[in-house]
C-alpha cells in the first residue's frame, strides 16, 4: 500500500496565542523545510470566506437557510466564485515558499501530502486550494493586519483583493493536482495501543454496509430522519450495491440490496456482532453529530456521535434524544469494537476530530479499534432532496449523495484507497472547472481521508 519512490511531505499548523504557525517539510530531507506564520487577522479573513461557503448554520440561520445559501448564492455555488475563494484560501493559508516547495515536489508518481491542521483550520478543504500566481503585496497585508487589531479586539483583515479577472491571479491548479492530499492521524492516537487490521489479510472478506439506519422515534423528514430517501430497488444506490452483491457477499446478509437501507435493527449490538465477523471494510452512511453543538460539551471530542438504530434503553455516554441514544466516540472506545482496516463515515462532519484540542472524535475511535484508513466528511452534506429543491435545474435528476457514496465505496476497494478518493475528487473538480454545475464542490470538497500505518 506504500510506494518508497513517492515523496512524502507533511504540512502542520499550530494555533499559538494570536498566531498560527505552519511548517511544510519533505520527509527524509530535513533541509527542505519551510515555515511561516498566519497572523490572526489573516486567519480570520480565511475562515470568514469558508464560513460563507459551507452549508452550516451561522448565528442568524436555520439549517434549511444555510443549505439554501450554500447551494444557491454562497461561494461554492458557481465555478467562478468557488475559484475565487479557493485562491483566497491558497494565498492566506500557504505562504509563497510553501507553494514553491510543493511545485518543486511535483513528480510521477504524485507525491503524498499529509496535513495536520490546527483546531481553527479543521474544516478547510485543503485539496481545493488554488495555486496563486500573484496576490496582495506585503505592504498591503501589513496595513490590513494592523487595521484589524482594534481596541475592542481582533477582526478579520479587510484585504484589497483585485478580482476583475481571477485568471490574472491563478491558473486554477489545485493543491490536489500537485500532490495526493491525506490527513495525518493525531500523534496521541498513532502512539496509543492499537491492534491494526491489515488490508492484505482482509481484502477478500465481505464489506459491512450500514446505510441510512432508522433512528428510533424520528420521522423520515425530521432532523434525524432519512438521509437517502425512500428505499427502492430502482435507485442508483440500490443498483450499485446490488452489483456489489453479485460480485461478493456483504454484511448484513440480505436477499436484495434494498434490504440494506433504513434498517430498524442496526444498533450498536447489531454492529458489534457483524464487526466480529471480520469484514474487509465498513461503509456507514447516515447522521453524525459533534459535541460542539452543545455549549456544555464544547471541549469533548469524544462526545461526537453516530446515530444508529439505538433505542434509549441501550446504555451509553450520550443523553437520550426521545427514544434514541446516540453512539458516541467514547462509547466506541469503551466497547473496543474491532474495526476493519478501512472505514468510510459519510455522515455530518464526521471528520471533525481536529476541531478539538484533544482529537478523540469518531475518526480516532475507529482508528483505535484497528482501522488504518478512514474517509470522512468535513461538513454536513446537503441531501439529494435538498440539492434538487434549491440547486437543480428543471428536470435535473442529479443524485449527488449517490455520487459521493458510490465514489467512496469504489475507492475503498482500490489498492490505495485514500489516493483513489483523491483521483475521484480531481475528476469531479475538473468537471466543475469545465462548467458542469452538477459537480458541486459541496460534495467532492467535503471528503478527507485519514491514514496511518503506511496506508495510502
Amino acid at each position: 500500500m506504500s510506494d518508497p519512490d513517492r515523496l512524502t511531505l507533511v504540512l502542520r499548523f499550530a494555533d499559538v496565542g494570536i498566531a498560527t504557525y505552519a511548517s511544510l517539510r519533505v520527509v527524509g530531507q530535513p533541509s527542505r523545510t519551510v515555515t511561516w506564520v498566519v497572523d490572526e487577522p489573516i486567519l480570520l479573513a480565511a475562515l470568514q470566506e469558508l464560513d460563507d461557503a459551507l452549508p452550516e448554520p451561522r448565528a442568524y440561520e436555520g439549517r434549511r437557510d444555510a443549505i439554501e445559501r450554500a447551494l444557491t448564492r454562497g461561494p461554492f455555488a458557481t465555478p467562478g466564485t468557488e475559484l475565487t475563494v479557493a485562491y483566497i484560501l491558497g494565498v492566506l493559508l500557504i505562504a509563497s515558499p510553501g507553494w514553491q516547495l510543493l511545485v518543486e515536489c511535483m513528480a510521477s508518481p504524485r507525491a503524498l501530502l499529509f496535513i495536520s491542521p490546527s483546531a481553527r483550520l479543521s474544516r478547510v478543504p485543503w485539496g481545493l486550494l488554488a495555486l496563486p500566481k500573484s496576490g496582495p503585496t506585503a505592504e498591503e497585508l501589513i496595513r490590513t493586519r494592523a487595521d484589524a487589531i482594534t481596541a475592542t479586539g481582533t477582526v478579520a483583515a479587510q484585504i484589497p483583493w483585485q478580482f476583475a479577472d481571477i485568471s490574472e491571479h491563478t491558473d486554477g491548479y489545485r493543491l490536489m493536482e500537485l500532490v495526493d492530499v491525506l490527513m495525518a492521524v493525531p500523534q496521541n492516537i498513532v502512539h496509543s495501543p492499537r491492534t491494526p487490521a491489515g488490508w492484505d489479510a482482509r481484502q477478500d472478506g465481505p464489506p459491512l454496509l450500514v446505510l441510512d439506519p432508522r433512528v428510533p422515534g424520528q420521522l423520515p423528514d425530521s432532523a434525524l430522519g432519512s438521509v437517502l430517501g425512500r428505499p427502492s430497488a430502482q435507485t442508483r444506490l440500490a443498483q450499485h450495491f446490488a452489483e456489489l452483491m453479485r460480485r461478493r457477499p456483504v454484511l448484513p446478509s440480505v436477499d436484495a440490496a434494498v434490504e440494506l437501507f433504513r434498517r430498524q435493527d442496526a444498533d450498536r449490538r447489531w454492529l458489534a456482532k457483524l464487526l466480529a465477523q471480520k469484514p474487509s471494510r465498513l461503509m456507514c452512511v447516515g447522521h453524525a453529530s459533534s459535541a460542539d453543538n452543545d455549549p456544555d460539551h464544547a471541549s469533548r471530542a469524544d462526545l461526537a456521535a453516530l446515530h444508529l438504530a439505538c433505542t434509549a434503553r441501550i446504555p451509553g455516554d450520550a443523553d437520550a434524544i426521545g427514544d434514541h441514544r446516540p453512539l458516541t466516540a467514547s462509547d466506541l472506545m469503551s466497547l473496543q469494537l474491532p474495526m476493519p482496516p478501512r472505514v468510510a463515515l459519510l455522515a455530518c462532519a464526521s471528520g471533525g476530530d481536529y476541531q478539538f484540542d484533544e482529537a478523540t472524535g469518531l475518526v480516532a475511535a475507529v482508528i483505535l479499534g484497528g482501522a488504518q484508513l478512514v474517509t470522512a466528511t468535513l461538513w454536513s452534506l446537503p441531501t439529494t432532496a435538498a440539492y434538487r429543491q434549491f440547486a437543480a435545474a428543471g428536470g435535473d435528476l442529479t443524485d449527488p449523495m449517490a455520487d459521493v457514496i458510490v465514489a467512496a465505496d469504489r475507492a475503498h476497494e482500490a489498492a490505495d484507497a485514500g489516493c483513489a478518493v483523491n483521483r475521484w475528487q480531481r475528476k469531479w473538480m475538473r468537471r466543475w472547472r469545465d462548467g458542469d454545475a452538477t459537480a458541486s464542490p459541496l460534495y467532492w470538497g467535503a471528503l478527507v481521508s485519514f491514514a496511518v500505518d503506511g496506508a495510502r
